[in-house]
């Protein structure tokens, strides 16, 4: 039977040691915040037309800044993996 013990402590010292060599950016992104000009209460002042569009904007909007932040994340992932997919 093998020692399992020492292979399993050579082994997280391997992982250790290759953990430690990675150069890896740890720097947190900041991220835009956005101020919605609507509150969050319905106007229910206007007409129930009026209200839909407001809503269907507001949801079109959303959809189009989750895009362009889904776009940003995958680029930036792909301008880190480049070199490391050259080497």
């Amino acid at each position: 039977m093998h020692d399992w013990k020492s292979e399993l402590d050579a082994l997280v010292a391997e992982t250790t040691a290759f953990a430690r060599s990675l150069k890896v950016d740890e720097r947190p992104q900041p991220k835009e915040v956005v101020e919605q000009d609507t509150a969050s209460v319905p106007d229910y002042g206007g007409s129930e037309r009026d209200e839909i569009r407001k809503r269907v904007e507001s949801f079109q909007a959303h959809q189009e800044r989750f895009m362009r932040e889904r776009e940003e994340f995958a680029d930036s992932l792909l301008r880190r993996i480049k070199p490391i997919v050259k080497s």
